[in-house]
């Protein structure tokens, strides 16, 4: 679905408001592995953007959807540089290549991610549960 580029408040960048380790705190790179694994979508070959990033990305854009997708994958490949090698180059993959990753993982790993890891956090005693 295309996007028009959209604008943060002044003064401030998505990097303020996304955090990766946010989202793995959530959604472990281990459960989205085992999804991948189990879809058959895992990343054959070395690739830009790989499989298990790209779930991070899908993740990233529902959760801020008023952001352009590349800055979402922007913000989301700089978190993972500075996670692995602070001194690699960060490359923004173009339209394309956005779309081509997102075509190649499909919607089941989501689906069946979704279905591992979401459930109802409220308790009985929870007043209007």
């Amino acid at each position: 679905m295309a996007r028009t580029v959209a604008s943060l408040p002044a003064g401030s960048r998505v990097t303020d408001y996304i955090s990766l380790g946010v989202i793995t705190k959530f959604v472990p790179l281990v459960k989205v592995r085992l999804v991948l694994s189990e879809t058959n979508r895992s990343s054959v070959r070395q690739r830009d953007l790989p499989a298990h990033v790209i779930v991070y990305y899908v993740i990233a854009l529902a959760l801020y959807m008023r952001s352009s997708t590349r800055e979402v994958l922007r913000c989301l490949l700089e978190g993972v540089q500075w996670l692995l090698d602070p001194s690699a180059v960060v490359k923004v993959a173009g339209k394309s290549g956005i779309s081509q990753a997102r075509s190649r993982l499909g919607a089941e790993p989501l689906k069946r991610l979704y279905a591992a890891l979401v459930a109802p956090i409220v308790q009985r005693n929870t007043k209007g549960a």
